[in-house]
């Protein structure tokens, strides 16, 4: 049940905030190599998981749809801006079960489009004085301000870890990276600033730091998971590509301590290849290490921890305030988490 009330409410909410964002793009030239690829990732259909999050919080905290439907477009135009850039970064193939937008045009429009999406995702900022006042929006600057910023650290430790080809990192160092890349612009601001819509101003958003980490973790760390043993067409992007693309993550660290000398050489190895001269034959030795070495079951593990505290931390904020189909909601993501069955 909680499963099926968590794809309806992601549909909808994913449907209303896509409606927002074709209303913030210009309807004018150039067309072709801007504002037309625009469009590209977001009608793609991603989970809408950020905006669905931002607007369930603002209504459990007595808020409305309007109160946060500019806030939820500038989530997800600077999530799919996020997305245009990393493909750029990462050397991706495919995203949501299509090319990449740097492989069907270059990576310079692709660049640039993502620039334009960051610019875009601006606006709807400014237009929030209209309906919550200029306190209320000055603080929703700030969270989307921090998010950034936060999103963008974590961002420079992983493509770092990659650029020197660190392979002595521990969960920890993982964590910290999570914490920053993902936790913050996935999980902790968009509940932080619905709330804050909400309440109008009244509720404290370090409450949900706790629960956003939780959650933020729980959310990367299945979504590696599915990298690795999901149905390419399921999932949407290249089945391994974390392992071509030599990202550092909880599989990759956990394998990296536990191989043998000649397999850490061997793996040392392949990542220090530019990544179009990694081969998928490698890769595959590389997943199968991972399962031989239980790192796959340890980032398992791992999830369902963070997202059993996750859960913990909902029922501490959420148990004082009144039942409702969009508190119901924030549950339920939590639950399929715990539950995910790969």
């Amino acid at each position: 049940m909680y499963e099926a009330l968590m794809k309806s409410m992601l549909q909808q909410y994913g449907a209303d905030t896509l409606k927002g964002i074709h209303h913030f793009i210009p309807d004018k030239e150039p067309r072709k190599y801007l504002y037309n690829l625009v469009h590209d990732y977001p009608n793609r259909g991603g989970k809408g998981f950020r905006p669905s999050l931002c607007i369930a919080s603002c209504k459990t905290y007595g808020g409305s749809l309007d109160d946060a439907l500019y806030s939820a477009v500038s989530l997800e135009l600077l999530h799919n801006a996020f997305l245009i850039h990393d493909d750029v970064e990462d050397e991706s193939l495919f995203r949501r079960n299509k090319p990449t937008m740097h492989e069907y045009s270059n990576k310079a429009i692709a660049i640039n489009v993502g620039d334009a999406m960051n610019v875009l995702g601006l606006y709807p900022l400014f237009m929030n004085k209209e309906k919550l006042g200029q306190k209320i929006s000055q603080q929703i600057f700030l969270e989307i301000q921090h998010m950034v910023t936060e999103s963008v650290e974590g961002q420079a430790l992983e493509l770092g870890w990659r650029k020197d080809n660190i392979s002595d990192l521990n969960d920890s160092d993982y964590l910290r990276m999570i914490l920053k890349k993902t936790c913050w612009y996935t999980c902790m601001h968009p509940l932080r600033i619905g709330a804050i819509i909400g309440s109008r101003g009244k509720v404290k958003p370090d409450i949900f730091n706790r629960l956003g980490y939780f959650m933020g973790t729980a959310f990367q760390i299945q979504d590696d998971i599915l990298n690795l043993v999901a149905e390419e067409k399921k999932y949407g992007k290249e089945i391994g590509g974390d392992i071509l693309e030599g990202k550092r993550t909880l599989m990759l660290i956990h394998l990296l301590q536990k191989s043998k000398a000649t397999e850490k050489n061997g793996i040392r190895k392949f990542l220090s290849l530019p990544i179009r001269e990694r081969q998928n034959e490698k890769a595959a030795w590389i997943l199968n290490l991972m399962q031989q070495h239980g790192s796959i079951v340890h980032a398992k593990n791992t999830a369902r921890y963070m997202a059993g505290a996750a859960l913990k931390e909902y029922y501490t904020i959420f148990s004082r305030l009144p039942d409702c189909k969009d508190k119901s909601f924030i549950e339920s993501i939590i639950l399929y988490m715990i539950n995910r069955d790969y």
